[in-house]
């Protein structure tokens, strides 16, 4: 079924657009037939962010199993706690330096969301935070903030940076070609081979570490290995679409339902569901607002809030 919903997501990214190429031209187009400004507007503009969000949305999924089972709460989500902020934040400061985000965003922002994810397990960790939902996305909309509030003093001091920068707060796939994915494919690919080592121990830990450590798991170990699998595929995704919240909420939230909570079963699924989320929030971006586009970040939210609040209702969570 993930197969399924991927396949005739990334086909409609190609077939609709809010510009003046419909699905008709564009179907003749993917056909070989087609005018040129069809093809232009299919292989040239849609095809590449189709693309690229695909590979954010697999990269943002596969990091939202493994930071839930790590933290063992199915609200921890990076942009939540505040991964995503780091790592966008990193890149906004490499940006008022005046440095490449070509070459080092990707990195720099990888180094952002580990220090975020630092923050965020370590909240988890703290004696009444980590088991309660809502305290834990309470302490990461602290962080955010904080990392919002210096993206905002850094934008005040160099203006110039201004609409560079607000890409980065927001969010968004469109005008990102191959190459920005290309640059960030390594940290990608390094952190899908991690999260393939540790999701064994990971799923473990979820029975509990002392059930987990007499299994022959070495608990410390499998978190600090799932933190730094979490900061380079949300660094790698924020470095190529900006900050994209709720891809790590949702996307886990329907891969359990699929197949149950077990993570090695979770994963498979996160990381078809994920690019199917952003393909269709992409495209819903698209058709909203004709022939302008709402930014991406926006419609994510968007999806992402009933399910927040579908998540807290589940866990019997008292409002606060």
């Amino acid at each position: 079924m993930p197969a399924v919903l991927l396949a005739v997501a990334g086909i409609t990214s190609l077939l609709i657009g809010s510009g003046e190429v419909g699905p008709g031209r564009a179907l003749h187009a993917l056909t070989g037939g087609g005018d040129a400004e069809a093809s232009f507007a299919v292989w040239e503009l849609r095809w590449p962010r189709t693309l690229v969000a695909a590979g954010v949305g697999a990269a943002l999924g596969a990091a939202g199993a493994v930071l839930q089972a790590a933290a063992r709460n199915p609200l921890a989500e990076p942009g939540l706690l505040g991964v995503s902020a780091g790592a966008s934040t990193a890149v906004v400061v490499v940006i008022a330096v005046g440095g490449s985000v070509a070459t080092l965003g990707p990195y720099v922002a990888v180094v952002g969301a580990l220090l975020g994810c630092l923050a965020a397990l370590g909240a988890a960790r703290l004696r009444g935070v980590g088991d309660d939902p809502v305290r834990l996305v309470l302490a990461g909309a602290a962080l955010s903030g904080l990392l919002g509030s210096l993206t905002s003093i850094l934008l005040l001091v160099d203006q110039r940076s201004a609409d560079e920068v607000r890409f980065w707060t927001v969010g968004a796939v469109a005008g990102r070609d191959l190459g920005v994915l290309a640059g960030a494919l390594p940290v990608l690919l390094l952190g899908g081979l991690l999260v393939l080592l540790v999701a064994r121990p990971l799923a473990a830990l979820a029975l509990g570490e002392q059930v987990a450590a007499g299994l022959g798991n070495r608990p410390r170990r499998a978190r600090l290995g799932a933190m730094v699998a979490v900061a380079l595929l949300v660094g790698g995704a924020t470095a190529v679409a900006g900050p994209i919240g709720f891809v790590g909420l949702v996307v886990p939230f329907a891969a359990r339902a699929l197949v149950g909570p077990d993570l090695r079963r979770a994963l498979l699924p996160s990381l078809l569901l994920g690019p199917v989320v952003v393909l269709v929030a992409d495209i819903a971006s698209r058709l909203l607002v004709r022939p302008y586009e709402m930014p991406l970040g926006v419609v994510t939210a968007i999806i992402g809030a009933p399910v927040l609040v579908a998540v807290v209702r589940a866990r019997r969570v008292p409002t606060l």
